[in-house]
């Protein structure tokens, strides 16, 4: 969630389920708890073709949503030349045809008795391969979305592709907290590790904030919007201090050579 990365809800699933199974009631949920969060505007739902089913829709509430499309049942050359009549073409190299823009009169999941709901689209023609060579057949390629947002199809696409940092996430759960490998073999208590696993991932993304905060104590140049759970583990919890106890006070001495003493220190008085 966000453009950091903080995780809303988790959920541990058995290999065999599918993934649509239980995501309506999932997705129901995590609307809800975005709702409690108080964040004062819509949110945008982003999915793939996966959980592209109609019952979703009714889950999503009056949050933007950007839902990968599958057009399994349209002709690629129908859509091209629906494309070539109500779409934009875009700049693009010898040989390649690309265009974008909406169509209004699908329903999700094809039931007619649902409003209509805008998919954006992107269509491409290739004529020439990407080493010069003309191709006999063009080759199509077509790609769909659903979208409620009201803006330019090329936006849309955009916004989708940007899905991209969210697999870099997973990877930060994954690999840096070293959760890939769960160590139970029981479901149940599988999902209770990742759910302090996702506690722990949360307050390291936001220490991580709060040091990015505060880039002008930092004794190294920060010029990026987010850090790496690995990064914050190396450079903050990771450093060495002494527990002492006394006079009935628990406190941490520092190194005097701790490079990150004063933003941690910094940091703590701010929540202390």
């Amino acid at each position: 969630m966000g453009t950091q990365g903080h995780m809303l809800e988790c959920e541990l699933r058995p290999g065999k389920q599918h993934c649509q199974s239980g995501t309506t009631a999932f997705i129901a949920r995590s609307v809800e708890t975005l709702q409690t969060l108080g964040l004062g505007g819509k949110c945008l739902l982003r999915l793939d073709s996966g959980n592209a089913a109609a019952d979703n829709f009714d889950a999503f509430g009056d949050h933007y949503l950007i839902v990968k499309r599958n057009p399994r049942r349209e002709c690629p050359e129908q859509m091209l030349a629906l494309a070539r009549r109500v779409g934009d073409k875009q700049d693009s190299r010898e040989g390649k045809n690309v265009y974008t823009g909406f169509f209004d009169h699908f329903h999700p999941g094809g039931d007619q008795n649902r409003p209509c709901v805008p998919v954006a689209f992107e269509v491409i023609e290739r004529t020439i391969d990407i080493d010069g060579q003309k191709l006999l057949v063009p080759k199509l390629e077509v790609n769909t979305w659903w979208t409620n947002l009201s803006c330019r199809a090329k936006t849309v696409l955009d916004l989708y592709h940007g899905h991209g940092p969210s697999e870099q996430y997973h990877s930060e759960l994954k690999s840096d907290l070293d959760v890939e490998r769960l160590p139970s073999g029981r479901l149940c208590a599988n999902k209770i590790i990742l759910l302090c696993a996702m506690v722990a991932f949360n307050l390291l993304r936001g220490l991580g904030q709060e040091v990015i905060k505060r880039a002008g104590l930092a004794p190294q140049k920060i010029n990026i919007m987010r850090w790496r759970i690995k990064t914050v583990l190396k450079n903050i919890v990771y450093c060495a201090v002494r527990l002492v106890r006394h006079a009935g006070r628990i406190e941490l001495h520092f190194g005097k050579r701790c490079r990150w003493f004063e933003v941690i220190q910094d940091i703590a008085h701010s929540f202390a």
